[in-house]
């Protein structure tokens, strides 16, 4: 009776100690149980039998999880992703575009099929990029035969010693051959104190004419000069112009810009007809630039074309040739709407250096040679 009772016994506490659910009170129950038995048989069970019956207490991260567990989260409604979003794409470190653009190293081709990015891109004359873009823009395909045909200047922005770059500038070409386009037809003013130099200038195309009266509007700020690109100016003003220097500012007519002279209708028809461009620097990588000009249509003669683009190209080369010997990193000729860029050969446009002639090193007669005298 005593062996079945104790079996009973510790079956039932290995039970309870499994089961979590039971806690103190079945633990209190059990002792007096125990003692009551124990009382009867006159024996003591905790001599032949132990039976383990400490309390545990549920650890704190235990507590936290159950709670945790009866908290209600409020789920949030998301529409449809792509599975791409959820993928980790590795960012890429941003290369320089002026590092992508020396292709030497690429192997040749030896085909006319080709993939691009493994072979040097091919360099083209001006004459044949422009026969390109007039077989695309035939009737046939894009119908667009007087289209822009622009100038895709790419610069290297980085001084040649110094760890500094070139910073961003704009500048007017007067080209040989004008073209209307949608960058060219500037809102000019003019001024002068000769009544024949204001009549040239008016019918030049100058937008207002004008003399002292002009400047002293300004200086009173009673007219809006900002409404206007360009103000070119006759030397016989200049002494009323430096009154209103200080708000004129970039504006204020210079030899060097060449908005300031002593014929009105040629400083007008500069102006009036150029070609402007600006040199935008990159905004992650400071040593590369770009410009993106029109230098005419592609119904005009080819040689017209390669004239304008001689006198764009040069005028660029001068602003940064002092500061970087391979200012210009590449040139392509692009029109839209075609989204083709040809590779253009520069060479010719450049100024060629001059070399100075290596004067070779006379020999002079050595005293220690014995000469033989018959």
């Amino acid at each position: 009776m005593v062996f079945k009772f104790g079996t009973f016994l510790i079956k039932f506490s290995v039970y309870i100690n499994c089961n979590k659910m039971c806690y103190r009170k079945t633990m209190r129950w059990l002792n007096s149980l125990r003692v009551a038995n124990n009382h009867n048989i006159g024996n003591n069970v905790y001599s032949r039998i132990f039976v383990q019956t400490r309390d545990y207490a549920a650890r704190k991260g235990t507590r936290e999880k159950a709670k945790q567990k009866k908290i209600k989260r409020a789920i949030e409604k998301i529409g449809f992703v792509p599975p791409e979003q959820f993928k980790k794409q590795k960012v890429k470190a941003k290369v320089s575009p002026l590092s992508l653009i020396d292709d030497s190293q690429k192997k040749p081709t030896t085909d006319d099929v080709y993939v691009m990015k493994f072979h040097p891109q091919p360099i083209y004359s001006l004459k044949e990029a422009i026969e390109f873009h007039r077989e695309t823009h035939h009737p046939t395909m894009f119908n667009e035969p007087n289209a822009d045909v622009n100038a895709f200047i790419e610069l290297n922005m980085k001084f040649a010693k110094r760890n500094k770059y070139i910073d961003q500038f704009s500048n007017v070409v007067e080209t040989p051959h004008p073209f209307k386009s949608g960058d060219s037809g500037f809102n000019i003013l003019a001024l002068s104190k000769d009544v024949k130099q204001q009549e040239l200038a008016e019918k030049a195309g100058a937008k207002i004419v004008g003399g002292a009266e002009i400047i002293k509007q300004i200086q009173a700020g009673r007219f809006e000069f900002q409404e206007y690109d360009y103000i070119v100016a006759h030397v016989d003003i200049l002494t009323e112009l430096l009154l209103v220097r200080g708000l004129l500012k970039r504006k204020f007519p210079n030899t060097k810009v060449g908005n300031l002279g002593n014929d009105m209708h040629k400083l007008v028809m500069k102006f009036k007809n150029a070609t402007r461009y600006s040199a935008i620097q990159d905004a992650d990588h400071k040593d590369y630039g770009q410009i993106n000009v029109p230098f005419g249509k592609l119904n005009m003669d080819t040689t017209h074309l390669d004239e304008n683009l001689a006198a764009i190209i040069t005028n660029v080369y001068s602003v940064g040739s002092k500061y970087q010997e391979s200012f210009i990193a590449r040139v392509q000729v692009s029109s839209l709407p075609s989204t083709e860029y040809f590779k253009i050969d520069i060479s010719g446009y450049l100024p060629k250096k001059i070399e100075e002639p290596v004067e070779e090193p006379v020999e002079e007669p050595d005293d220690n040679i014995i000469l033989d005298s018959h």
